[in-house]
């Protein structure tokens, strides 16, 4: 079984110019697990996969890999295998010979290329030239790349994107294979949650680049607040409802959503009341709202400092 390595960030922080993209950021990724990275656009994650890969000098703060930066990382590629959005490729290059012009970088000889693409599943797309391959196949050959040295760090950014849902299905699966199966750290950073959801273990939010949640998926699902819904012809009436017992009340199309209640609650009140419904159902929180929470938080909090 491959032995992973734990990811160690501490008082990360990096400004360009004005802007402060990575904010004094603390986070550790265990190896064995999933781990997403999330974050809204501009939060700060690829400037930290970048600083974490040695890519970018940190202003401050630390960012090991088992302990040590990047830099002192012996043989890199066979510890750490990364796939950033921006990886380009030569368009008139086959996907093996894409492969064989990074094999020495990695210790890999032309063996070792075609056993990576067959584990992304390229090995019939192995002769085909990039420029043909559409953004799934890219994606695939991304991966690809960052496997050649066998490392039992993998640090992906937005691995899904651009791949179907036969192929977001095999990423989930092959993903957790090496976490769970070859005790490898895996490192995914994602804006699509719902697929987050049903991939990781642990969970790392982050918004302007400061940490705003790290825990397991599970305690993460746990903040969610499941909500109520009431479709009636008595909408206002419904609001007015809310207002009085401090629920929190929410238009959804036609619909009404409740939060802060159960349906029992809202039916027996919306019946003292005279009220009409004509629909009522419990609905789960999504993971989707938690995000959204966390992230305007910090937001709020953000303004509070200005303000003071």
């Amino acid at each position: 079984m491959t032995s992973g390595a734990t990811l160690e960030i501490s008082g990360l922080t990096k400004s360009f110019g004005a802007v402060r993209a990575v904010d004094g950021l603390d986070m550790v990724v265990r190896p064995g697990v999933v781990t997403a990275f999330l974050g809204p656009n501009g939060a700060g994650k690829t400037t930290t996969f970048r600083m974490l890969l040695g890519l970018v000098a940190p202003d401050s703060g630390t960012a090991l890999i088992g302990g040590r930066r990047y830099a002192e990382l012996p043989h890199p590629t066979t510890v750490v295998g990364a796939a950033l959005e921006s990886s380009s490729f030569q368009p008139g290059r086959s996907a093996r010979d894409h492969l064989r012009a990074y094999a020495p970088f990695a210790g890999a000889d032309d063996r070792r290329c075609d056993e990576v693409l067959a584990q992304v599943g390229l090995a019939e797309s192995a002769r085909r030239r990039v420029g043909g391959f559409s953004m799934g196949m890219r994606q695939r050959l991304a991966l690809a790349t960052a496997l050649l040295g066998d490392p039992h760090v993998l640090v992906l950014d937005e691995p899904a994107n651009g791949l179907d849902p036969e192929g977001i299905v095999w990423l989930r699966t092959f993903l957790r294979h090496l976490a769970h199966d070859r005790g490898c750290t895996v490192l995914v950073s994602s804006h699509v949650l719902g697929e987050v959801q049903a991939s990781v273990d642990d969970v790392v939010v982050i918004a302007r680049g400061r940490l705003v949640h790290e825990s397991s998926l599970e305690d993460l699902v746990a903040l969610s607040t499941p909500r109520v819904r009431v479709a009636s012809p008595e909408r206002p009436g419904f609001v007015e409802l809310a207002g009085r017992h401090g629920w929190e009340a929410e238009a959804d199309g036609n619909e009404l959503l409740f939060s802060g209640a159960t349906p029992a609650e809202v039916g027996a009140a919306a019946h003292r009341a005279g009220l009409e419904i004509h629909g009522l159902a419990e609905e789960g929180g999504s993971l989707e709202d938690v995000f959204l929470r966390l992230t305007a938080q910090l937001e709020d909090d953000r303004v509070q400092e200005g303000s003071s």
